[in-house]
């Protein structure tokens, strides 16, 4: 009778653990290829910034940088960067994503083709494309004095590097919106409107708390994409805007300096995910506690 007794629990037990096994199995491959193409690479990354060129074990290569109130000011400015590209393409992205939300699917079809075109074109192309847009003979240019306005410069600074990243970006930050608000209930709004509630208080009350997961996603993605590019801030930046990544180049692939370049790697990662990190755990917060209102 015990015997009996104690084979259920058994058997309970075996079938709880083999859908974990299984799971662990189905992802094994993908966890190698995580580990072999992002671990294993950072882990190089950490050791090679506490070595010098010789091999031997220092933290000059962290003192260097943190010693130096230019490298730090390009920091600083490769996360202004980054910050301004994620607000732009909030603003931009969100009432785009709230006016597919309504539309068909034909409709919502060929705008979100529209949305990512510009993924569809090498990031080289789209750069040079900007430098005849906003160039001093380009269409925009012209449009300002054909209305007799003089034409500021417009390339090689900083909102050149940002008009391009957000064209970039934007269809990072709408496709999470889309899905976030896709998921809304849509008798929420009509009910809330039915006790009295203002199109601006359900807005806020509703609404923007539950898309606040879209908008977290998009953020950061569209804010560690923004940081660690490369391509398009030194072509539309030009000489004059300096970031991060310009210099994790130089330094690896002019100066030959692969310790230092690693160090710079390294900072630029770790403080990114410090700001990531604090940013969602500060937007949870206010979501959970209902503060949008």
């Amino acid at each position: 009778m015990a015997v009996a007794a104690r084979l259920p629990d058994q058997r309970g037990r075996l079938s709880a653990r083999s859908p974990r096994r299984t799971g662990i199995l189905l992802a094994s491959p993908a966890i190698a290829v995580f580990a072999l193409l992002f671990v294993a690479p950072l882990f190089t990354l950490v050791w090679n910034s506490f070595r010098t060129q010789q091999g031997a074990l220092t933290l000059q290569n962290y003192i260097r940088f943190l010693g130096d109130p230019f490298y730090r000011d390009v920091l600083w400015h490769t996360l202004l960067i980054g910050v301004l590209t994620t607000s732009v393409c909030l603003v931009i992205g969100y009432p785009f994503a709230l006016y597919l939300r309504g539309r068909s699917p034909t409709v919502r079809n060929y705008l979100s083709l529209v949305l990512l075109s510009p993924l569809l074109i090498s990031m080289v192309i789209r750069a040079y494309g900007w430098l005849v847009v906003l160039g001093p003979n380009g269409p925009v240019a012209a449009l300002l004095h054909a209305v007799g306005l003089p034409a500021p410069p417009m390339l090689y600074n900083d909102t050149a590097v940002i008009i391009g990243m957000v064209h970039v970006m934007l269809a990072y930050m709408v496709l999470p919106l889309m899905g976030s608000l896709d998921r809304i209930d849509p008798t929420l709004v009509p009910a809330a409107k039915g006790l009295g509630a203002t199109g601006y208080t359900c807005f806020w009350r509703i609404i923007v708390p539950l898309s606040a997961p879209g908008m977290l996603a998009g953020s950061l993605i569209v804010f560690s994409l923004t940081v660690s590019s490369f391509v398009t801030p030194a072509i539309l930046g030009g000489p004059t805007v300096k970031l991060m990544p310009y210099f994790v180049y130089t330094e690896a692939t002019v100066s030959l300096d692969w310790p230092y370049a690693a160090a710079i790697g390294f900072i630029l990662v770790l403080v990114t995910t410090v700001l990531m990190a604090g940013y969602a755990r500060l937007l949870r917060g206010r979501t959970t506690k209902g503060t949008f209102a």
